[in-house]
This record gives C-alpha cells, sequence and structure tokens, in this order.
C-alpha cells in the first residue's frame, strides 16, 4: 500500500503537501503559472531531493553535485518550492514574487537567475536534452580524471520530464542518443498524468512510450501511483544500479492532486485553481485554509537537514580532492584548468598562419585551426550531426566517444542537430567543457531553438556552420543558406563571425575560445578563396574588433564597400578597378556586427566614416538589415531570392557577385552622393 494516505498526518505527507500548496498559492498570488503538475508530482520530487539527490544548498555549484534538470519547466513552482524548503538563497518572499518583477522566481526556470537552477528549461524537450549532455559530461570526465584509488567525478543527472517533452522530437533525438552511448549515470521520472494544454492524451499521444524507451535501449521501469514512495524510492535505487544503460520510470500521476473539481483535468494544467478550489483542495487534504504559504516548523526543519547533508558530501569530495591533489598534481591541475576553461599556457602560439597566393576554403582553414589547438585547448570537445569530412571538425588523433570507448574524445551525434545542440549546452553547463559542434548554415533552423538557449543562457558553445551560401552550388536551393545568416545575427546575445580567408578564419577561433560568455557562430565557405596578401592589406586581427579596413585609403574614401565572407574579394577587386578610375573606395571587412558594435564610437566612425555616404555592402545572403550600416540610400547586394543547382562558381556570378557588378553598384553611389 502506498505510505502515503488522503488525510495523513506523518511527516512525509505534511512535507509533500507543502509542496503542493506552497506552488498553488503562488500561481495564485501571481494569478498566472501551473499549479497541476506540482500537485500531482511532489510525492515523486520528495522521494528524490530527500533519499537520492547529492547537492548543497549552501554550496549549489560544487563539481560533483547530482544534477537535477526540471524539464518540465511549466512546473517551476516545483522547483522554486524544493530549493526554498531545502535551504537554498531562495526566500519565502521571492515565492511571493513568483513570476514578478526582479524576482528570483521567473515563470519558467532561468539558469543564472535562481541559485541551484542547473538550466533554462520551458521549451518541452530542451531539459531532457541538455540533461544527455550533462551525462555525457560526467562520464567523459570520469574517464579523464579518476584514478582506481581517487574518484572525483560521480554523480547523476536526474530529471522530470513530461508527456509534452516526449512528444517533442528533440526527446526522441536525444533518448536515442543517450542509449547508443549508454549514459547510465542518467535517471529521468516521466510524470505520465496523460493531461496537455488541449485535454487528455489521448488526443494526440497514444504510443507505448515504455517500449519506444526499451527501443532505444533505455532500462524501463512502472510506478502506478505517484503518492507511492517506497514504490518511487525502489525504482530510483533500481535505475542507480543499472550503470550500462539510460533509466526511465514512467510515473503514473494525478495533474492537480487533490483538487476536487480540478484534479486530472487540464483546468489545472495551466491557470490558477482560483481561490475557492484552492481552498477547498486543502481542506480536502487537511490542509490549513486561513494562512498562504504556510510552512511548518517541522517541514522546515525536516527538509532543511539537506542544508547540513549536503555541507558533508561537499567536505568528503574536498577531503578527495585534496589526497587527489596530493596523489596525482599534474592531473588535478588539468582537472581544475578544463574546470576553470583555462587553456594550457602558449596556446595562441600553435594558432597557424597561411601564406598568400594559396586557395583555401574557410571550413578547411578552420579545420586545421581547430587540430593545431585541440591538444592546448584539451577542454574543447566536441563532433558534427553526420558532416564531419564536410564540416572538418574532427581531430585525427582523438578518437569516437562510444559505450564502449569513454576514453574517446570525438563525439558523433548522427542526423540529429537539434539534439547535438542542446546536449553541446548540457556539455557547457556541467562544467569542465567549451563544446562545438558542427553542420551545415542551412541547418541552424533544425537546432534553432538550442542555439537561442546558448544565448539566452550564455553558454560558451561554438558553433561552425559550414557551407555559408549559395556558393556551395549544385545541391541546390534546399542546402543554400539565404536568410540564415541575418536570422542568426539577430539572437541577442550572439557572436557571429564570417571570416573572409583563411587567416581570418583562424583569428574568429581565437575569438571563440576567448569568449566564455556566450555562444560562437563560424560561418564558413564550402568554396576555396584566395589567402589574402597581408603585406599590402591589414591584419587579420581586426576580426576581434568585428570590422576593420582591410584595404584603407589615405584621406577620405569616396565610398565604402562592406563585405563579409567570400564577398570581400568581390570588394577588393572593385576597389582596384575603381582606383584605375580615380575613386578611392575603402574595403571593409566585417565578420561579426556584434563585436563591431561593442567597439567605442571613435572606433566605429574610423571603420565606416561618417561623412562618407556613398556605401555598398555585398553578402551572399539577404539584404535586409545591411542599411544599418549603408543607410537607406546605400547599395545592398544581396541575395533576396532563394538559390538554383548550378555550380558554385556560376551560382556566384548568375546572382551578381562580382568585382563588375560591385564596380557598376559604386559608380552608381558616388554618383548619386556627389
Amino acid at each position: 500500500m502506498p505510505r502515503e494516505t488522503l488525510h495523513a498526518t506523518d511527516l512525509d505527507t505534511q512535507s509533500i503537501n507543502t509542496i503542493r500548496f506552497l506552488s498553488a498559492d503562488a500561481v495564485e498570488a501571481a494569478q498566472s503559472g501551473h499549479p497541476g503538475t506540482p500537485m500531482g508530482m511532489a510525492p515523486v520530487a520528495y522521494v528524490l531531493w530527500t533519499q537520492h539527490l547529492k547537492h548543497s544548498p549552501e554550496c549549489p555549484k560544487w563539481p560533483n553535485r547530482d544534477r537535477f534538470v526540471l524539464s518540465a519547466g511549466h512546473a517551476s513552482m516545483l522547483l522554486y518550492s524544493l530549493l526554498h524548503l531545502s535551504g537554498y538563497d531562495l526566500s519565502l518572499e521571492e515565492i511571493k514574487n513568483f513570476r514578478q518583477w526582479d524576482s528570483k522566481t521567473p515563470g519558467h526556470p532561468e539558469f543564472g537567475i535562481t541559485p541551484g537552477v542547473e538550466t533554462t528549461t520551458g521549451p518541452l524537450g530542451q531539459g531532457f536534452a541538455n540533461g544527455v549532455g550533462m551525462a555525457l559530461a560526467e562520464r567523459m570526465l570520469a574517464d579523464e580524471f579518476n584514478t582506481e584509488e581517487h574518484s572525483v567525478v560521480d554523480h547523476y543527472v536526474y530529471s522530470i520530464c513530461s508527456d509534452g517533452d516526449l512528444m517533442e522530437g528533440l526527446s526522441h533525438e536525444a533518448a536515442s542518443l543517450a542509449g547508443h552511448l549508454g549514459l547510465g549515470k542518467l535517471v529521468y521520472l516521466y510524470d505520465a498524468n496523460d493531461i496537455t494544454i488541449d485535454g487528455s492524451t489521448d488526443l494526440t499521444f497514444t504510443e507505448d512510450v515504455p517500449a519506444r524507451f526499451r527501443a532505444y535501449d533505455w532500462h524501463v521501469q512502472e510506478v502506478a501511483d505517484a503518492k507511492d514512495l517506497d514504490a518511487i524510492d525502489a525504482a530510483i535505487t533500481a535505475a542507480k544500479a543499472e550503470t550500462n544503460r539510460p533509466s526511465l520510470i514512467l510515473v503514473k500521476s494525478h495533474i492537480g492532486y487533490g483538487s476536487p473539481n480540478k484534479q486530472g483535468s487540464a483546468d489545472s494544467h495551466g491557470a490558477p485553481l482560483g481561490p475557492e478550489e484552492l481552498r477547498l483542495s486543502k481542506e480536502n487534504l487537511g490542509w490549513p485554509t486561513d494562512e498562504l504559504f504556510h510552512v511548518p516548523d517541522a517541514v522546515e526543519e525536516h527538509m532543511r537537514k539537506a542544508i547540513a547533508s549536503g555541507a558533508e558530501q561537499k567536505r568528503q569530495w574536498d577531503a578527495r580532492m585534496e589526497a587527489y591533489e596530493q596523489d596525482h598534481p599534474e592531473k588535478a591541475a588539468r582537472y581544475r584548468n578544463w574546470q576553470n576553461l583555462d587553456p594550457a599556457d602558449g596556446w595562441e602560439e600553435v594558432l597557424p598562419s597561411f601564406e598568400a597566393g594559396q586557395e583555401m576554403a574557410t571550413r578547411k582553414a578552420s579545420g586545421l585551426t581547430l587540430n593545431e589547438l585541440a591538444p592546448k585547448v584539451e577542454y574543447l570537445i566536441g563532433g558534427s550531426a553526420d558532416l564531419s569530412g564536410s564540416n572538418k571538425t574532427n581531430i585525427p588523433n582523438r578518437s569516437d566517444f562510444q559505450a564502449e570507448v569513454p576514453e574517446g574524445r570525438y563525439l558523433r551525434f548522427g542526423v540529429r542537430e537539434h539534439a547535438m545542440a542542446a546536449a553541446m549546452n548540457g556539455m557547457a553547463l556541467h562544467g569542465g567543457f567549451q563544446p562545438y559542434c558542427g553542420t551545415f548554415l542551412i541547418f541552424s533552423d533544425y537546432l534553432r531553438p538550442s542555439l537561442r538557449l546558448s544565448a539566452l543562457m550564455s553558454q560558451p558553445v561554438v558553433y561552425v556552420f559550414t557551407h555559408d551560401s549559395i556558393g556551395i552550388g549544385e545541391d541546390g536551393p534546399t542546402h543554400q543558406p539565404v536568410e540564415q545568416l541575418m536570422s542568426v545575427r539577430s539572437i541577442p546575445n550572439l557572436t557571429l563571425l564570417r571570416p573572409a580567408d583563411a587567416n581570418e578564419a583562424v583569428e574568429a577561433w581565437k575569438a571563440a575560445i576567448e569568449r566564455t560568455d556566450g555562444p560562437t557562430v563560424l560561418a564558413l565557405t564550402r568554396q576555396t578563396l584566395p589567402v589574402l596578401d597581408r603585406s599590402v592589406l591589414a591584419s587579420p586581427e581586426g576580426v576581434h574588433r568585428g570590422a576593420y579596413a582591410i584595404r584603407p585609403v589615405d584621406g577620405t574614401p569616396d565610398v565604402l564597400l562592406i563585405g563579409t565572407g567570400s564577398e570581400v574579394q568581390c570588394a577588393l577587386d572593385a576597389a582596384e578597378t575603381l582606383a584605375d578610375d580615380g575613386i578611392q573606395a575603402q574595403v571593409v571587412s566585417m565578420p561579426s556586427w556584434a563585436l563591431f558594435a561593442d567597439q567605442s564610437d571613435e572606433y566605429q566612425r574610423s571603420v565606416l566614416p561618417p561623412d562618407v555616404t556613398a556605401r555598398v555592402s555585398i553578402e551572399a545572403g539577404v539584404s535586409s538589415g545591411w542599411e544599418r550600416f549603408v543607410g537607406m540610400n546605400g547599395a545592398r547586394i544581396g541575395v533576396d531570392q532563394f538559390g538554383s543547382s548550378a555550380p558554385g562558381e556560376v551560382m556566384m556570378e548568375k546572382y551578381g557577385f562580382t568585382a563588375e557588378r560591385v564596380v557598376e553598384a559604386t559608380r552608381d553611389q558616388v554618383e548619386r552622393h556627389g
């Protein structure tokens, strides 16, 4: 029989009801939120947090803690209630300010806002896939740093996920990958309450979930009643004992549990219960109705035992680390470097330099740079979504990470772009890695929600997006990015770099390594480009300032030619022709709008003198947006239609990316602007 009964007064049930009604009261006060899942899953979360989760409320970021991911992020008050009751720096006032301006309790959990929140969730499926990345990070770090005598990396990743999570395609991708890789430290509790916003899951979701996860090679258990604390405890214990497969525990729960009129109904999913129904729910479960946000003293004392137990667990780990450092000082120093994203001394000295006159695609230069960086920036670990050879992301002296090869340091994600990016977020959030991942720029659309969350969470993921324009040629419009450059640029806190030649690609990688407070996107060519002659052109170090006069002129130029990537060559060739006509064109390479925006007004004016109104932008993508730099009357040479299938050089010519077209547009500009 379940240990919890409807009117039980034992400490377990009091604690569970405290979680339920802190959550319901907060949603009611905010007149916004999701009370149903916290009320239904409170017993499950309670068992996990009090019996299994290794965590320290006073030190929420210690590296060897277990990670808890609330993938069902709409149930945020469940997590906030647990954090408050366990003694994290989250006061009752913050609970009362749920979903209000400047509170630590936003509508969905946000990394960096609330102590103890491991990742930003809400878009369903993201937390599920983040957890896969965290478990992957744990496995790789354990293999890299643990010894026979010292286990300094040894923890689990837990998640509560929902019916909605498991409907999202992202969770399918991530579950398949986790099963293939045998991530045995992954334990997911599936809240099978059979309700979504529209109503019963029978409307849309009738598959056999346990069978699906068994097919993914997961260890699957089922708990028939979310209130059965012993069964939940036993299932988690069994999941932890399964070391070769990730675990899914399907728990049948009742959304809005305890509500006389809304339990088991979509009405309790995403709206307050209402004052009268909330009162009836409290009466139904024997809870005081005359006090909001009620926390019994006995419950607070009981739940806050997590402070002492967490401090002791961390103390024991600190002692292990001290012994580890004494026995293995070099490994311990490397571990610290990985945790701090601190590259080895002299890492910049290994960056390659390419001689003028060579022909080299920027994707190839990127790959060669990555190969040189890998031994010095060991924590730079990643892979590609089945495009390793095309993206040039593989590193020759790194073997593949597989279930049987945990020492592998190259990741193969298969054709799973979205799960790849979400897992990279998980690895970055876990700590110890600056992950990178590769695909074609056009497929940034497949992973955009995870890319956006990289930026929202300020995670230092490096995205290697090759095949960056219509210049890829014969694959045609399905594979030729047109709107993607501008679309990616529009994401706040993201740095996109589109280098003009091999040496700019080197500097782009350097900028990516140095940026640890947000994601970097490298947009790279498939087609070869000339390595520019820096004896007559400015240094590629200008990349770090976002834009620079790669071909400056003495005095005030007659026109500004502003290009990115492969199109800078068109601008340079055009400038030479224009010079013969007495038109002085200053050519600007602008690999990064974001970095340029961070420069001083003085520097920006030196690159784009404001009194020069004749301006031409050249980029093989949509032209919308370039008016920011060339004005409404400037010329914008771009691609404002979908591409075609033809050889790359033919594509560039037919779409107007030639020196002749730039010269024509420039002459028109000079004539119009006097």
